[in-house]
């Protein structure tokens, strides 16, 4: 899946470079995947976007999301954009050709939805409606009175990877963003909740918000790609590319463990349990 910062750039692309595209025709589950998902019959996708103008594109969550004439269309994948007569990928979860002889196309990350169904219908999946009901971090609605009301009676006892990165309590904030926030704000992953003290709590707010807007205004991570298959201009300090080189703060050796059905990244000293 793909996560915050790259879902707003890829939706803000997609506005900017396809609003007025016409679509020739459409292709979906060319490529069958075992966790990728689809709204209903894919084979009947070509059907619902053939000749449907693309009007603007916009974010939830992790879901890239744009208008196709009467239909919506929502990608929780990486999506790329083609040149006229560029060869397309050869797998692929969906696959749209327009008219002038451009193209985008999908292929899930271990798992993705690739949903297509008329403008204003729910999907009746939770993990893609949501995040449309939630104020996104990069809002001014996720303020510290909406952080402090994802609390309940559980809380306590999560780590703050749980806590952050799991159960959609912030769609589209993941365990790949979820490496750099821990490393600003100093907290471990495997810190259970009710250890904070409230200094720590302050600042795992004020570092979702402000780490979140940096990733997204530099066009996300250098560890993904946009639209046009760039990376991001973000500099990921932890991700498996930097495990076991220093730490830029103190010099000590990123560690990588298992946790929590992935891998987290941590520097022991600055990030100590």
């Amino acid at each position: 899946m793909i996560e915050i910062p790259e879902a707003f750039t890829i939706s803000r692309q997609i506005d900017e470079t396809l609003s007025g595209k016409r679509i020739r025709y459409a292709v979906a589950n060319a490529s069958p995947h075992k966790f990728a998902w689809y709204h209903g019959d894919p084979a009947e996708y070509n059907q619902r976007l053939a000749g449907k103008v693309i009007a603007g594109g916009a974010a939830s969550g992790e879901m890239i999301r744009f208008r196709a004439g009467d239909m919506q269309v929502a990608i929780s994948a990486p999506v790329r954009y083609y040149t006229a007569g560029e060869p397309r990928v050869k797998k692929h979860q969906l696959l749209i050709e327009f008219e002038d002889g451009t193209a985008i196309s999908s292929t899930a990350q271990m798992w993705g939805a690739f949903v297509c169904l008329p403008q204003g219908e729910l999907t009746g999946m939770g993990h893609i409606d949501g995040g449309r009901d939630k104020p996104s971090p990069l809002s001014e609605a996720f303020d510290r009175a909406y952080f402090d009301a994802l609390w309940t009676e559980q809380t306590p006892s999560l780590s703050v990877k749980a806590f952050l990165a799991t159960e959609q309590r912030i769609p589209g904030l993941g365990n790949g963003v979820l490496q750099d926030i821990l490393w600003a704000a100093q907290l471990n992953p495997r810190r259970k909740m009710e250890t904070l003290c409230q200094t720590e709590v302050d600042r795992l707010f004020d570092t979702v918000k402000r780490l979140l807007a940096q990733m997204t205004m530099l066009g996300g991570r250098d560890t993904e790609r946009d639209l046009f298959w760039q990376p991001g201009g973000y500099h990921t300090v932890l991700s498996n590319r930097t495990a076991g080189t220093p730490c830029p703060t103190c010099g000590t050796g990123i560690v990588k463990q298992a946790y929590l059905g992935g891998s987290v990244y941590y520097c022991p000293t600055c990030q100590p349990l």
